[in-house]
């Protein structure tokens, strides 16, 4: 199992320089990373994260949120609360610091 690790900082850059496709790709990299460091609680894929956000007007997102964060902490209500008060965007940076943890000790 190879896990990218990503620079937190350079992946908020390029997402405000694209205006947010770029973070639209970490997205889905934060899914698809998150389904194999715990496939016990595998989730969609990335792809199929953003087509559900898409198709439930963002009902989805509240979901997803809640999952990134029981499957890299077991602490899916942090993410959640996060999420609801506006503060999404920190668990992008709090999940790709889980996954970096996980990637630094984990790959080969």
């Amino acid at each position: 199992m190879n896990i990218k690790k990503r620079n937190v900082g350079l992946a908020i850059l390029f997402t405000i320089i694209t205006l947010g496709i770029y973070g639209i790709y970490w997205y889905v990299c934060l899914t698809n990373d998150s389904n194999k460091i715990a496939p016990d609680k595998k989730t969609a894929s990335g792809g199929l994260a953003i087509l559900f956000t898409i198709i439930s007007f963002g009902i989805y997102g509240y979901y997803w949120n809640y999952k990134l964060g029981d499957k890299l902490t077991g602490s899916g209500t942090l993410y959640l609360v996060l999420f609801i008060f506006g503060f999404g965007w920190v668990n992008y940076i709090l999940g790709q610091s889980e996954i970096n943890k996980h990637a630094d000790t984990n790959n080969d």
